[in-house]
C-alpha cells in the first residue's frame, strides 16, 4: 500500500501554485548537478528534508549577492519518487526511454537534478556545495557540469543556441502543467543530456554545410529560408506541431561546457516542458529522423553520453514536505506517516 503524496507534503489546495524558475532569465554561469541517492528510510528522509529547506538554503546563498540572480531548479526521478512519495504522481513521469537510430541517446541513472544559476560561478558553486553536504552520504554525483556563457548566446560549434526558446506567456504555456493534470499544476517536467562535441572534425566542415545542418546562417543567425533548408537540419527536426497545426515548443536552458586539457567540449542540454512526450518527439526526430533516415547531421559530430528524465515540483509542493514521513508500511498494517507541518 502507498502513502497518499497529500499526507506527507502540507499544501493548500486553495492557492495558486508557485512554480519553480524554470523560465528565469539566462545567465552567465550554471552547474548541472546529477545524483543517485543510495536505498533506505535515512536517505530518504534526508531527500525530503533537503526539499522542505531548500527555499531557505536558496536565500541564505542568494543573500551575499544581491544582484547574482541566484536560482535553483529541483528535479525528481521516476523511482525515487516512488520511494519518497509514492501515489499519487506525476502523469507523464517515467524514466528517460533510450532512442536508437544512426546514433543512440542512451539512459542513464539519476534521481535529482539541481539545475543551479547565477551571474557568476562562485554562487552556483557555493549552492551545490551546500547541497551536497545537505545530502551526505546518502548520494552520487553520477554527472556534474559546470556550464558557461560563451559569447553571445553562442555553443562551442559557433552557432546561436536558443534563438526560438519562447517567452513571456508562450514560455509560461510551453513549461508549466495545467488543468491535464491538476493535482500536479505548476509543476514541469525536464529532460537533460551532456552532448560531447569531435571539435576538430567540426571546423574541418565548410561553412556553408555546417549552416546547412542547422539549418541557419552561423555569423547572423538568420534563419534559412523554407526552400533551402535541408530536411535533415536541426531547426527543422525539432520544429513540432500538434494536430491542428500548432507549435509545441520546450523551453531550453542549453550551456557550454569544456575543459582544454582533457579536450572534452559539449552541450549540456535541458529541455524543460508541461509534456516530456513534446521533448521526446524532437528527440525522436534528431536520432531516428521524421521520416526515418533524415536524422539529424549535427550528431555525427556530437554524441549524447547521458539521458535523464524528472519531475519538477512547485516551490509550494517543496516547501510542505514532511520530512519525518515516510512510506514504509508499520507491522500493525497502518502506514507509518509522520505528522504533518502546523
Amino acid at each position: 500500500m502507498r502513502a497518499s503524496v497529500r499526507k506527507l507534503v502540507n499544501v493548500d489546495l486553495m492557492q495558486a501554485p508557485v512554480s519553480q524558475p524554470v523560465t528565469a532569465k539566462l545567465t552567465g554561469a550554471a552547474i548541472f548537478l546529477v545524483v543517485t541517492v543510495s536505498p533506505g528510510a535515512q536517505a530518504e528522509t534526508a531527500v525530503r528534508k533537503l526539499c522542505a529547506n531548500l527555499s531557505s538554503l536558496l536565500r541564505g546563498v542568494g543573500f551575499r549577492s544581491a544582484d547574482g540572480q541566484l536560482s535553483c531548479v529541483l528535479g525528481i526521478g521516476s523511482d525515487l519518487w516512488d520511494r519518497v512519495f509514492g501515489d499519487p504522481r506525476p502523469a507523464a513521469l517515467h524514466p528517460f526511454r533510450e532512442i536508437k537510430g544512426v546514433h543512440r541517446a542512451p539512459s542513464t541513472p539519476g534521481d535529482l537534478l539541481f539545475h543551479i544559476r547565477a551571474v557568476s560561478m562562485d554562487l552556483c558553486f557555493e549552492l551545490a556545495s551546500v547541497i551536497a553536504r545537505k545530502l551526505d552520504p546518502f548520494i552520487k554525483v553520477v554527472d556534474e557540469v559546470h556550464g558557461f556563457k560563451y559569447f553571445d548566446q553562442r555553443d562551442l560549434l559557433g552557432f546561436v543556441d536558443g534563438t526560438e526558446n519562447p517567452v513571456d506567456q508562450a514560455a509560461f504555456d510551453a513549461a508549466f502543467i495545467g488543468d491535464e493534470d491538476p493535482d500536479f499544476a505548476g509543476g514541469s517536467y525536464v529532460i537533460v543530456q551532456k552532448y560531447l562535441h569531435d571539435l576538430r572534425r567540426w571546423t574541418k566542415v565548410p561553412v556553408h554545410d555546417q549552416e546547412d545542418f542547422i539549418g541557419r546562417e552561423k555569423l547572423s543567425d538568420i534563419e534559412q529560408d523554407d526552400n533551402v533548408k535541408k530536411p535533415y537540419a536541426h531547426n527543422v527536426l525539432t520544429n513540432i506541431t500538434d494536430d491542428d497545426g500548432n507549435q509545441l515548443q520546450i523551453v531550453r536552458d542549453n550551456m557550454p561546457f569544456g575543459a582544454i586539457g582533457s579536450a572534452e567540449f559539449g552541450t549540456y542540454f535541458i529541455g524543460y516542458a508541461r509534456d516530456p512526450a513534446r521533448t521526446e518527439r524532437m528527440l525522436d526526430n534528431m536520432f531516428i529522423g521524421d521520416p526515418p533516415g533524415t536524422y539529424d547531421r549535427l550528431l555525427d559530430f556530437s554524441t549524447a553520453v547521458t539521458g535523464c528524465l524528472f519531475f519538477i515540483p512547485t516551490v509550494d509542493f517543496l516547501d510542505g514536505v514532511e520530512p519525518d514521513s515516510g512510506l514504509s508500511d508499520s507491522s500493525d498494517g497502518s502506514l507509518g506517516i509522520g505528522s504533518l507541518k502546523t
